[in-house]
């Protein structure tokens, strides 16, 4: 079946002489900096104050949730990396396990991980931004700090604030109010620049924004010790565990971009062993900063205060260390310039991999003579994360990206399932390999140990998911999937002798998407069919695998 034609591990790895490589410039200590530069951003800053306040101080609990899927999913793209060191991150490894259209879908659903998580991202370090330009006495109108969404919404909802304002003072050109976020869009021209003039160049700017935004949160971790009340960390669970599992959108948005790791696969000196490195490297220090500024921000102030845009800023506000402000909001700026940095750096090389095959018109791999980058694409990028800023809302993107991140997570874990296993005496010393524990028995146990459990303390929760009416729907749905995902790779494991490590990914992300609410599963639906309408009428002919 054509839609499922599939690219060998030769052909993709032998494409990269034929087309013009990319600079060689980056190490593992390169890659670990681009990791923790994607990672801690606008989820350390900003969506991780919405994920306190819906679980309370047992946020710590879903950290690591995220972490222990993000560990496992880290180790299928470490393995995909060492296999297949070329761009295009998960695109390139469904292409290799699943075929041509999932290949596509992947492509498709990573859009919203790189570009469109940018516009959050954007908007988030916009905030950041403009605070620490009034700390020097420097007010923009508000009309060019907010987003023409928010404010129209605010105003027509009587809230009064920003929005309201905004919309009440903006400029009228042709019967439109002008307003939109300059800061937003003006950090995304400079970035798209930047990654537009080169590899080596943004590795620069990366690395010492990393050490910057490191150097800061020890600081804010340092002096936010001194503030804790232990009396807010109970109850741990104010919420339950079902309010722990409602900010697994804003957790999990705080993960995204270690995988963008696996996009510069053409820009590292020795991809084998240094992309998995630094995935996994960048993963373990960004968990433990996450669950230390968790439990610091709950420490400090009840966890109801801490649904804003800005809660590091909030919770030293409100213990009057105001110097501390002005800290935090240069940390910010600073983490959330490098997330951008990075993803606009990812987005450009996976259109260049899906041009390069033929799926997007071959502009879209055209390498720059002089400066050695896919520029097109990166024109491209900037723009698709730049116009939306003028229109769109940061909670819609939030939501969005996240979803889209998981689904290609799910994937590439399954994936790995399908590679044919490496024997130990063929494995290349130096290069990364995935150990390989046999689940035949393991996941058959655990699955099996879940339901007891859940039975145990639940007896009444399979006729209670089942109940399925127009209001829990949303909710029950993605949980029976759950199940019956749980029950399929328990019986795969034991007939196949399947991998440990990736069926356990597989089944973490598969968990955490049971947490997403039935907007998000309409509006990612809705943009995977819009993808396969621009697949079908021009991938799936121009393929270079279509052989007619």
């Amino acid at each position: 079946m054509k839609l499922l034609r599939k690219k060998s591990v030769h052909h993709i790895n032998s494409e990269e002489s034929a087309h013009g490589s990319l600079n060689k410039v980056l190490s593992v200590r390169d890659l670990t900096f681009f990791g923790i530069a994607a990672i801690i951003g606008a989820g350390s800053f900003s969506s991780i104050g919405s994920a306190c306040y819906s679980g309370g101080p047992g946020v710590v609990f879903l950290f690591l949730i995220c972490a222990v899927a993000c560990g496992f999913t880290a180790l299928c793209y470490a393995e995909f990396a060492s296999r297949v060191p070329a761009s295009g991150s998960a695109y390139t490894y469904a292409y290799v396990s699943f075929g041509e259209v999932f290949a596509w879908i992947i492509g498709w659903a990573l859009l919203m991980e790189y570009s469109i998580g940018n516009i959050y991202v954007a908007f988030s370090w916009s905030g950041y931004f403009t605070n620490l330009l009034e700390g020097f006495s420097i007010h923009l109108p508000q009309w060019l700090t907010i987003n023409y969404s928010e404010a129209s919404s605010s105003f027509k909802d009587n809230i009064a604030g920003e929005g309201s304002t905004a919309w009440t003072t903006a400029p009228v050109i042709g019967g439109l109010k002008i307003i939109f976020d300059l800061p937003a869009v003006c950090i995304n021209i400079i970035v798209t620049w930047l990654v537009y003039v080169g590899t080596k160049e943004s590795r620069n700017a990366s690395n010492i924004m990393v050490m910057i935004k490191l150097a800061i949160i020890a600081l804010v971790i340092s002096v936010g010790v001194f503030y804790i009340d232990v009396d807010n960390w109970t109850p741990f669970l104010p919420n339950g565990f079902s309010g722990v599992m409602g900010g697994v959108a804003a957790v999990f948005f705080a993960y995204i971009g270690f995988d963008a790791v696996s996009t510069l696969a053409e820009e590292s000196k020795d991809p084998q062993r240094d992309l998995p490195r630094g995935m996994i490297y960048s993963l373990i220090i960004c968990t433990v900063v996450f669950v230390i500024l968790a439990l610091i921000l709950t420490g400090m102030v009840s966890y109801s205060e801490l649904n804003v845009s800005d809660p590091l800023a909030e919770v030293f506000g409100k213990k009057g260390v105001k110097w501390m402000l002005f800290v935090v909001s240069i940390a910010a700026v600073v983490a959330m310039t490098s997330v951008i940095l990075v993803f606009q750096m990812g987005q450009p090389r996976i259109w260049m991999s899906m041009s390069r095959d033929g799926l997007l018109p071959k502009q879209f791999a055209s390498i720059h003579p002089k400066y050695k980058t896919p520029g097109f694409s990166t024109i491209m990028t900037g723009l698709v994360v730049g116009i939306p800023i003028f229109f769109t809302n940061p909670k819609f993107v939030l939501d969005f990206t996240s979803i889209g991140t998981l689904f290609a997570f799910v994937l590439v874990c399954g994936g790995v399932l399908t590679l044919p296993r490496v024997e130990k005496s063929t494995k290349e010393k130096g290069r990364f390999h995935l150990p390989y524990i046999n689940s035949k028995f393991i996941t058959p146990a655990i699955v099996a140990l879940t339901f007891i459990l859940i039975f145990y303390f639940n007896p009444n929760f399979l006729s209670e998911q089942c109940a399925i009416s127009s209001d829990n729907a949303a909710k029950n749905i993605p949980m029976l999937v759950f199940l019956l995902v749980c029950i399929l790779m328990a019986v795969l494991s034991f007939l196949k002798n399947l991998s440990l490590i990736p069926v356990l990914g597989l089944l973490s992300c598969c968990y955490l998407l049971t947490g997403m609410e039935a907007s998000n599963w309409i509006w990612f639906s809705g943009w995977l069919g819009i993808g396969l309408v621009v697949y079908l009428s021009y991938g799936y002919r121009k393929s270079k695998l279509n052989i007619v």
